[in-house]
């Protein structure tokens, strides 16, 4: 027999897990539009001591500083999420890259272990969004940059063209 309300609460933790990766491709693959869909209309986050205000003018903070991060890269680790019916909770423990520019001409590889304290709700269209995110610096390191890489391909990412399915399409989500 299957128990309905733990098999929901499986597909809600999914599609909860799903809007933290999400965000994570729309700061790394920056993709504003993308950024926006996971947000409630009423959503607020808190990023430290960087920005603290309503989601949407998180996302045009974000905007402004695309282009001077050539490489973004957020990885998680841990993720604890509880869920009650259409609200939920959950604690996302990562590491962030970014290079970033440095006021004598070069760059610097800006490096922080994260937490989000975050709150999600099951919106009208059935998504998950984040309702309220609070990340905490746990751990940052600034050094000198001088290695190499892809560093940020953005429109040339092999993603879009090898990963074809709606999910990895550059937007809002359909």
């Amino acid at each position: 027999m299957i128990d309905e309300t733990a098999l929901q609460t499986l597909l809600d933790k999914d599609a909860i897990r799903d809007l933290v990766l999400l965000y994570c491709r729309a700061i790394d693959r920056q993709d504003i539009a993308l950024l926006r869909d996971l947000y409630t209309d009423d959503a607020t986050d808190t990023h430290g001591d960087s920005f603290d205000g309503p989601a949407g003018d998180y996302c045009d903070f974000i905007a402004r500083a695309f282009p001077h991060m050539p490489y973004s890269g957020h990885h998680v680790c841990n993720h604890l999420i509880a869920v009650d019916g259409d609200v939920g909770s959950g604690e996302v423990y990562g590491l962030a890259w970014h290079l970033i520019p440095t006021r004598e001409g070069g760059r610097e590889e800006d490096f922080m272990a994260v937490r989000y304290i975050d709150n999600y709700r099951r919106c009208a269209d059935g998504r998950w969004r984040f309702s309220k995110r609070v990340v905490t610096y746990d751990f940052k390191l600034r050094r000198p940059f001088d290695g190499g890489g892809l560093l940020g391909l953005a429109e040339r990412d092999p993603s879009y063209a090898e990963c074809l399915q709606p999910l990895f399409r550059r937007g809002a989500r359909t």
